[in-house]
């Protein structure tokens, strides 16, 4: 429940969802830039093919076509690059595009319907990478903070959205806005995880009509106030 553009939130308002302080800094060189996307790219492809725990660092420098030892430039080890990995795939799962709605024109309604569906359809895209995120925070707390710092980006945005509505009179101003996203967004996010991780069939649009109901029955859309 957002109106995504990528003009709409500023830089800052996003943390990485990779935990930084371990990475390395960015190469100088537009060589260096180059072959460092490489390997991400490569990584994602093999992650994504062989999982993260059968996934060998040979394999994914023979993706990349560059050796092991170029892949130790740019990274220390498989942990490394799937924080990298993941994130590059940030700005795709927090602004997965939409079209833009007037909101002088467009019904909060249409707005949370437009964005259920960027989000549902971003995930699928996206699915694997989500798998294995959830596969690697099983074992490893720094990959748990980094599925807590993903989830609580979606439900703080949507959480803005939605004091918005309550401020313009469009939505239960009784609701707290924080829990109330934090529930609403949680239950999008496993609606998208059962489809498209676990495979329960159900198409994009059945997702987007039952989420965007539940939305704006949930919050009470109504009229503007006078």
């Amino acid at each position: 429940m957002t109106r995504t553009t990528r003009d709409d939130v500023a830089a800052g308002d996003i943390p990485s969802l990779a935990d930084t302080s371990v990475l390395r800094d960015l190469p100088s060189t537009a060589r260096g830039a180059r072959t460092r996307a490489a390997l991400v790219a490569a990584a994602r492809t093999v992650f994504e093919r062989d999982g993260y725990l059968e996934a060998r660092l040979s394999d994914i420098a023979a993706e990349a076509k560059c050796s092991t030892g170029s892949f130790y430039t740019y990274f220390a080890g498989k942990e490394e690059v799937l924080q990298a990995v993941l994130d590059l795939a940030r700005d795709e799962m927090l602004h997965p595009g939409m079209p833009r709605l007037d909101p002088d024109e467009a019904s909060p309604a249409a707005v949370i319907e437009a964005s259920n569906r960027a989000y549902f359809e971003a995930y699928k895209r996206n699915a694997k990478l989500m798998a294995i995120l959830d596969q690697v925070a099983t074992i490893d707390p720094k990959f748990r903070a980094v599925r807590r710092r993903r989830s609580r980006a979606f439900w703080e945005r949507n959480a803005r959205s939605l004091a918005e509505l309550q401020r313009r009179g469009l939505a239960d101003p009784e609701l707290d806005p924080r829990q109330a996203a934090r529930a609403l967004s949680g239950m999008v996010s496993r609606m998208a995880y059962y489809a498209f991780v676990l495979g329960e069939e159900a198409s994009i649009d059945e997702l987007v009509r039952t989420a965007t109901r539940l939305w704006v029955n949930a919050v009470r859309i109504g009229p503007a106030a006078d």
